[in-house]
Formats: C-alpha cells, sequence, structure tokens
C-alpha cells in the first residue's frame, strides 16, 4: 500500500479495531461474564418469566453485543475531536474498566467494602492504565482476550443450568401404573417461605384466632407436625418433594434433569392441571405448556439491569434474587370473571382481580370434577417475599430495597410476614370453601404445605447456612396437612417427616405404583427411625439436623401505647416521611392502602428512639430508630389492620416518645 494517505487511513482504522477488542475484552469480565454466570445458575428466574427460548436468546445477545457497542461507540465519537481526544478517551474508558473490575474482584477476595474498597479499586484502575500505557504486550492480550465473550455465551447456552430451559432435552420419564382401582383425585398446594412456627400460637397448636383456615384445614386432616423440608432454596427443594430423591446435582428444576416425577407418574392414569411457578417439571408430554409468556422480553431487561447494579456495587447485595419474583394480580394478567364473593365483609374479595394472584384464580377455576382422576397441582409464592398483602386482602407498597435483617428491621419483617401470612390463610379458606362446592372436597386427597421456611433471628436472617445453624426450626419445618378421601376428623402425627416422603404418600394414596427408586417413605408405612435429617444448602452436601417439632418463639409483647387515643402534645422535631399524599385521598374500596409508613429523622435523633405512629388520633405503631440503611431510612411501620383507615382524608402523625412516656409530636414533611 504505497499511497501515504491510504496507509494512514488503514492504520486509523486498525488502530480502532484494537481498541474496539481492548474494550469488548474488558466489557466482557466485567458485565457480560458476570451477568452471564449469575444468570446461568439461575434457570428459575426464566422459568418463572415463562421466558421462550427466544426471550432467552436476545437477552444474552443484548448482555454480550449492547454494552460493549455502547462504550465502543463512545470512544469512536471521541476521535471526532482529534487523535489526542481519542487516546485520552480510550485511556479513560480502560482505567473506568478496570476499576469496575478492581470493584467485583475486591468484593470477593478483601474485606474492603464501600469507600474504602472504590479508592483501592481506583488506585488499581490508576495502576492498571499506567502499565497499559507503558506496556503495549498488555493492549494485545487484551485484544487476544475479546474472544471472551463469546466462550461466555458458549458456556451459557450450552453448558450452565439455564441450558435446559434454552435447550430441553427429553419426553419426561416413565408413567406409573395402577396398584389399585380407586385413584381419588389429588389436590396439591404448595405454599413457599412458611414457617410452621408462623402458624402456631403459645399453645403449640394452629393460632385458629390469627390463621381460622389453617385451623380448619387442621381440623380435618393429618397433620404431620415434624415436617422439614429438604432444602432452603424451591429449585432444589421443590424437585426432591416431587420426585422423592434428595438434590445430588445443582441443575435446573425442569424435566430435562428431573424426568421421574409426581406429573410423570400420575400421568398415565391421572388428568393433569398444574400451575408451577418458578419450576417447569412437567414434560409436555403431561402437561399443556403456557402459551404466552407471563410477563415478557421487558421485565427480563429490567430484572437483569437490577442486577448489574447489584453486581458493581461496592458493598455486599444482601437482596434475595427470589424477592423479584412477584406473583402478579388476575387483572395483570387480564384474566376475567372473579370468583364468588365470600361472606366476609372484612375481606377484600370484591376486588379479586385487583388483589388476587393469577395462578390462584387459574387453580380455583380447575377444582371441578372430571370424568377421570385429575391431578390439580399449585405452586403459590405465598407468603413469599416481597410482602405487599395485608390479611384482609388489601395491597400495599415499600420500598424494594428496605432491609430484611438488623435492629429494628428484622422485626418489620417478621410482621410483614405474618400479615401476608393472615392474606395466605384466606386463600387457604377460599380453597376449602371452592372444594366443597363443587363436591370434590370429600373424594379429593388433598395435600397442603411449603417447600421450605424462613429465619426472622436476628443477625441470621433469610435461608442460607447462618440461618440454618442458627435458627433451623424457622427455616427447615414447615407445615403439611394431609387429608385422605373420606377424612371427616383431624389428627396429629409427629413421625420424622422430610419433603421425599411426599410422592410416595400421595401415589400409596393414588393407588399408583412408582416405576423408580426413591429416597422417600410412604405415609403408609412404618416411620423412618430416629431425629436425625438430613437439609441441603448445595445439592449433594447435606447438612444434619436434629430434633422434633419446634416451640413457637414468645410473640413481642405490644408496646403500652399502641390503641391509645392521642390529643395534643408539644412540638418535638422533625422527620420526613414518604408518600404523605396517599393518607389525603384513601380509597378502600380500590384495594390499595397506605399501611406502610418509612421515613427520617435528623442525625442527632439517638438510634433506638422510639417513635409513636398514629392515624386519626390513635397510635397503631410504635417503632424504634435505627440506623441509616442504604436509602437513608431510619424507621419504618406497618399498619396491618385496615381497619384503622377511612375512605377520604386521614391523619397521620409521629410522635417522639421520652424515656418516661410522654409524647413529642414531630413535624412531617
Amino acid at each position: 500500500m504505497a499511497d501515504p494517505e491510504a496507509r494512514r487511513w488503514w492504520a486509523g482504522w486498525r488502530g480502532e479495531a484494537g481498541r474496539a477488542l481492548e474494550i469488548a475484552a474488558l466489557v466482557g469480565l466485567t458485565v457480560t461474564q458476570p451477568l452471564l454466570d449469575v444468570l446461568g445458575q439461575s434457570p428459575d428466574f426464566f422459568l418463572f418469566h415463562r421466558a421462550d427460548s427466544g426471550d432467552i436468546l436476545l437477552l444474552v445477545a443484548l448482555v454480550a453485543v449492547v454494552p460493549t457497542v455502547a462504550v465502543a461507540l463512545l470512544g469512536a465519537l471521541s476521535r471526532l475531536a482529534g487523535p489526542t481526544a481519542r487516546s485520552a478517551t480510550h485511556t479513560v474508558l480502560v482505567g473506568l474498566l478496570v476499576t469496575a473490575l478492581a470493584i467485583q474482584v475486591g468484593r470477593h477476595v478483601t474485606p474492603l467494602r464501600g469507600v474504602p474498597l472504590l479508592v483501592a479499586a481506583a488506585g488499581l484502575g490508576a495502576a492498571g492504565v499506567a502499565a497499559y500505557r507503558r506496556w503495549r504486550a498488555l493492549g494485545r492480550a487484551l485484544r487476544v482476550a475479546a474472544v471472551g465473550p463469546l466462550v461466555f455465551v458458549s458456556l451459557f447456552v450450552f453448558v450452565s443450568p439455564t441450558s435446559a430451559v434454552l435447550l430441553p432435552r427429553g419426553p419426561g420419564g416413565a408413567a406409573g401404573t395402577a396398584s389399585g382401582e380407586l385413584h381419588p383425585p389429588v389436590v396439591l398446594l404448595v405454599l413457599d417461605e412458611l414457617p410452621l412456627v408462623s402458624l402456631l400460637g403459645p399453645d403449640g397448636r394452629v393460632d385458629a384466632a390469627r390463621f381460622p383456615h389453617f385451623a380448619e384445614l387442621a381440623a380435618g386432616s393429618t397433620w404431620y407436625r415434624n415436617a422439614t423440608g429438604v432444602s432452603g432454596w424451591t429449585p432444589y427443594a421443590l424437585p426432591a418433594m416431587l420426585t422423592g430423591r434428595y438434590p445430588r446435582r445443582d441443575v435446573a428444576p425442569h424435566y430435562s434433569h428431573h424426568p421421574d416425577n409426581l406429573f410423570t407418574a400420575l400421568g398415565g392414569l391421572y388428568d393433569i392441571r398444574a400451575e408451577e411457578s418458578i419450576a417447569r417439571l412437567c414434560p409436555p408430554s403431561r402437561c399443556e405448556q403456557a402459551t404466552t409468556r407471563e410477563q415478557g422480553l421487558g421485565v427480563l431487561l429490567r430484572e437483569t439491569g437490577g442486577l448489574l447494579r447489584h453486581l458493581a456495587a461496592p458493598v455486599d447485595s444482601r437482596v434475595d434474587p427470589e424477592d423479584s419474583y412477584r406473583e402478579r394480580t388476575a387483572e395483570e394478567a387480564g384474566i376475567d370473571a372473579a370468583e364468588p364473593v365470600p361472606n366476609d365483609p372484612k375481606f377484600r374479595w370484591d376486588h379479586l382481580d385487583v388483589n388476587q394472584p393469577a395462578r390462584f384464580t387459574s387453580f380455583l377455576r380447575g377444582l371441578t370434577p372430571a370424568d377421570r382422576p385429575t391431578l390439580h397441582f399449585l405452586h403459590l409464592l405465598m407468603p413469599h417475599s416481597p410482602w405487599t398483602f395485608l390479611p384482609s386482602g388489601a395491597r400495599y407498597t415499600g420500598p424494594p430495597d428496605l432491609p430484611n435483617e438488623g435492629d429494628g428491621w428484622v422485626e418489620l419483617a417478621r410482621q410483614r410476614h405474618l400479615a401476608q401470612l393472615g392474606y395466605t390463610d384466606r386463600l387457604i379458606g377460599e380453597t376449602l370453601r371452592t372444594l366443597r362446592a363443587s363436591g370434590l372436597y370429600d373424594r379429593a386427597l388433598l395435600v397442603v404445605t411449603a417447600d421450605h421456611g424462613v429465619s426472622f433471628t436476628n443477625g441470621a436472617q433469610g435461608r442460607g447456612m447462618d440461618a440454618i445453624r442458627a435458627a433451623p426450626d424457622e427455616v427447615a419445618w414447615v407445615p403439611l396437612f394431609v387429608k385422605s378421601p373420606g377424612q371427616r376428623d383431624g389428627r396429629v402425627d409427629d413421625r420424622n417427616w422430610q419433603h421425599v416422603d411426599l410422592l410416595p404418600t400421595i401415589a400409596d394414596e393414588a393407588a399408583v405404583r412408582l416405576p423408580w427408586s426413591v429416597d422417600g417413605r410412604s405415609a403408609r408405612h412404618e416411620p423412618r427411625p430416629g431425629t436425625g435429617r438430613p437439609f441441603y444448602d448445595r445439592p449433594g452436601e447435606p447438612t444434619p439436623l436434629t430434633g422434633g417439632v419446634p416451640s413457637p418463639p414468645p410473640p413481642p409483647a405490644p408496646h403500652p401505647l399502641v390503641g391509645t387515643a392521642v390529643g395534643d402534645a408539644p412540638a418535638g422535631g422533625t422527620a420526613r416521611v414518604a408518600d404523605l399524599a396517599a393518607f389525603r385521598a384513601v380509597d378502600p374500596d380500590e384495594g390499595t392502602l397506605p399501611a406502610m409508613v418509612w421515613g427520617t429523622v435528623p442525625g442527632d435523633v439517638p438510634d433506638g428512639t422510639l417513635l409513636a405512629v398514629a392515624v386519626n388520633g390513635t397510635v397503631r405503631a410504635v417503632v424504634p430508630v435505627v440506623s441509616p440503611d442504604p436509602g437513608g431510612r431510619r424507621f419504618a411501620a406497618l399498619l396491618a389492620d385496615d381497619r384503622h383507615f377511612r375512605a377520604g382524608d386521614n391523619r397521620l402523625d409521629i410522635y417522639r416518645v421520652d424515656p418516661a412516656g410522654g409524647l413529642r409530636r414531630l413535624t412531617l414533611s
């Protein structure tokens, strides 16, 4: 190429191509790899949103291409300002990407967090830029590393657990054979994140005052009071329940990896009506799969963007990924024609579409007699977080990033959980009512249980190993009620039940012979000896648990001010409260209420100071001031009884409680 101008043109574009490859390598390490690694290990994310192969591939393409193109284009445009500006811009981009990579690595290998980690990462970014400018070999190495995104995408598509969702294989397992002549209808309702102790009153029985429909269920079924889940994570716990086998491999909760399960076992003799949530264990050969996406590509992109923010942050994220798995209401899913309204004016069932999960609506509609034996299955993410329901069925909103642990926050999390459990109790009542109205109740095998619990022990909140060690009674022990066909009287069975026992028990009750071996033991057989049981935080790594039926924790005593009327009180400071306008125009008939109150107070208010929250002149909650959370909030309260509100304008007051019990009203803004 003899023409000097042509040589300069070629050299310029060759340099641009090299810079683009360097950017591709760094963006691949800071964005593509961490995102695809997390998403590849989370097939339940795609199963919950009912993403098809096209959605997943498009999301992967966007993750792998868009950030790289955006950053590379930003650098290329700087060329318009001249070669010096172009070189400086590229150097700055390299430094920023190295800093972002250092933040992610530092969070994994050092104890540094927050500003110290940012400072250290910035120092490494500057050192990386200096080395990059000094040694050209580093640039050449980055250009070779540009193949990385292709490798990351290939691993995601062909090797990761999500590959089972993207490229499903196999038709499912073999069907069971009849071991008798009578095959009753089977109704299996699996709830999520429900510790047994949450249902119990001080006497160790189901708290009939707070949860009347669970108590009604217990009064007519066999309550296996010593039942434990197999894992604190649904992708492991649910397959164990439906296959009868302990989790041995970290694979997707998908029929490709679990071909032998309840749906395939009963499928030859039973029709299947299954409403799955974050699993797809029923193969197309047994179940009609949903033909419409649950929420579409938009929500996948939004949740992936949120995940990237957590990955890039210089602080640990304590957000449970499953907190994004919010059950859509019937209205959001476009389901019409609500169920009949129960004769209970306190329950806002007249706004069914607004206040009821779509999956539950579909499940209720299917509870009708049929000519063939039918399995009715529902896995409902209730009372699982995010917590948005009051016991009445009214909904409320709160900050999605509100802490669930720490002084003040963990007790609020427990209150919100119990409020949503009160709503779940209403759903149990509707299930029983529908079964009786349809004539299925007496004929059916009815099973109601939960896949796992959750700890509300301060310092060990959640379902990870810390929670399992500190509060196994909250994480492992779950409710289990089994009503056999024709059963009228309740009884209690305290055998050592493990959730791998569920499938063989259902098979025996349904007169179906399983065509594969299981780890579980049917409740029709002798109880297993001993009290030990394995619990799996990770597949193939059992943690031994011992013990029996847990005792409920003592309920916290309400503060003496709760329920008292307040009059004039001297001014005593200020408080900033979110969404004050919501109290000025309350319409209970809309099915939503401003039941969460949160905000902050000046920094000179000591932690531990009590605040009394009053609605319409009566104190409804007393909560402590705590250290600011990442959003700057220092207090939050749940007003769980919607009878505290009235239509129209409602007055919210917050008082500072003096050590002697006196009140000082805060000016709200």
